[in-house]
C-alpha cells in the first residue's frame, strides 16, 4: 500500500481510504469487522464513517459497529487514522430537536461526544462537516472545534460536500483568528463520470492544502461494469446507474469506457479508481466493500499503472469541464 501526506498536514494516510457506509445496512457486524481486518492487513489505514451512517432507525449503528471492533483489539486504533462526520439530524424518527443537527457549536459538543460513546474511543483524527450550515458563521464553527481540540477530542477538522467559496471562506476565518488549521480535507463528489469538482473545488483545495477524498469512485456503480454484467448475467443495474443508463447517449459512453477497457484487458471498476490516483491533488478515493471480493478488488485497483494512451481516451469519453472561469466564462 502507498502512503501519501493528508493535505497540508503531516499526517500519512493511505492511497485508499476504507468507507463504512454499508456497514450495518448491507454488510452484519461479522463481515463488516473481518473487512475492517483484511483492509488493515492490506496496508489501508485511513477508516471513513459518519455519525448517521446506519440509517434511519439505525443511525449511529455503523459507529458502533466500528467501536465494537476497536474494543475486540485495542491496538487496531492506534493503527488506524479514523474520520467521522457531523451535521445530519440524529433523530430516528427524523423529527430534529432544535439544536439536535446541522453545525452550531452546541450540536457539535453534542455530536461528538455521542460519536466518541459509539466509536469507543477518546479521539477522532479527522472530524468532518458533512456539509455547509448556511445559518452558522464559521467563527462559531471553529470556536467549537478549538475548544475540542484543546480537549484532546479532535486532531484534524474536514469538510464534505462543501463548494469551492466555502473551503475558501473557512479557511479564511480560521487565518483571521489564529491558532486554529482550517481544514485539512475536502470529501467530494468525483469520478470520471462526475468531474465538476475539477472546475472549483479541487483547485480551492489545493491552493489552501486541503487533501481531496472522493466520494462515489464508481458513480453509483455506473463504472463498475454494469452493460458486461448485464450482458454476462442477466443482473440489471438500479438506483442511480440505472437511472442514467436510460439516456440512450450516456449509454453509449457507458459501452465505449467499457469496451475501451475490455480492449486493455482491465476491469472497468479497478479502472475507474486507479483513474482517480492519477488526479492532481487527490489523496485517495473511498472505497465502501460490501464484501471481502470488492476489497480485494478495490486492492488491485491501488497497484494498477494506467498509461498514456489509455488515459487519453478515457478523457475523450468523459472530458472534464476545464478550469474556472474558462469552463463557464469564455
Amino acid at each position: 500500500m502507498k502512503y501519501t501526506q493528508l493535505g497540508r498536514t503531516g499526517l500519512k494516510v493511505s492511497r485508499l481510504v476504507l468507507g463504512t457506509m454499508n456497514f450495518g445496512p448491507q454488510t452484519d457486524e461479522a463481515d463488516s469487522h473481518a473487512i475492517m481486518d483484511a483492509a488493515l492487513d492490506a496496508g489501508i489505514n485511513f477508516f471513513d464513517t459518519a455519525n448517521v451512517y446506519g440509517w434511519g432507525e439505525n443511525k449511529g449503528r455503523t459507529e458502533e459497529i466500528i467501536g465494537n471492533w476497536f474494543a475486540k483489539n485495542a491496538a487496531n486504533r492506534d493503527k488506524v487514522v479514523l474520520a467521522t462526520k457531523v451535521y445530519g439530524n440524529m433523530a430516528a424518527d427524523g423529527e430534529a430537536w432544535p439544536n439536535h443537527d446541522k453545525l452550531s457549536a452546541v450540536n457539535i459538543r453534542r455530536a461528538v461526544d455521542a460519536s466518541l460513546k459509539r466509536l469507543r474511543t477518546d479521539h477522532i483524527d479527522v472530524y468532518q462537516f458533512h456539509h455547509i450550515d448556511r445559518a452558522t458563521g464559521f467563527e462559531e464553527i471553529w470556536q467549537a472545534i478549538d475548544v475540542l481540540v484543546q480537549q484532546g477530542k479532535i486532531l484534524y477538522a474536514g469538510s464534505s460536500n462543501f463548494p469551492g467559496y466555502k473551503i475558501a471562506q473557512a479557511n479564511e476565518t480560521a487565518a483571521r483568528r489564529g491558532g486554529t488549521i482550517g481544514l485539512v480535507s475536502e470529501q467530494c463528489l468525483y469520478n470520471l463520470f462526475e468531474r465538476r469538482a475539477e472546475m472549483e473545488v479541487i483547485p480551492a483545495a489545493q491552493e489552501y492544502g486541503l487533501g481531496v477524498i472522493p466520494w462515489s469512485p464508481l458513480h453509483g456503480g455506473l463504472l463498475g461494469g454494469v452493460i458486461k454484467k448485464e450482458v454476462e448475467g442477466g443482473r440489471r443495474s438500479s438506483g442511480r446507474a440505472a437511472d442514467t443508463l436510460a439516456d440512450p447517449a450516456t449509454r453509449g459512453k457507458i459501452q465505449a469506457y467499457e469496451d475501451l477497457l475490455d480492449k486493455h484487458g482491465l476491469e472497468p471498476g479497478e479502472a475507474a479508481l486507479a483513474w482517480l490516483l492519477t488526479r492532481p491533488g487527490v489523496t485517495g478515493p473511498i472505497v465502501g466493500p460490501r464484501t471481502a471480493g470488492q476489497l480485494a478488488s478495490a486492492l488491485r485497483a491501488a497497484e494498477l499503472e494506467l498509461g498514456e494512451e489509455l488515459l487519453s481516451g478515457l478523457d475523450e469519453i468523459f472530458p472534464g469541464p476545464g478550469p474556472s472561469p474558462e469552463a463557464f466564462a469564455w
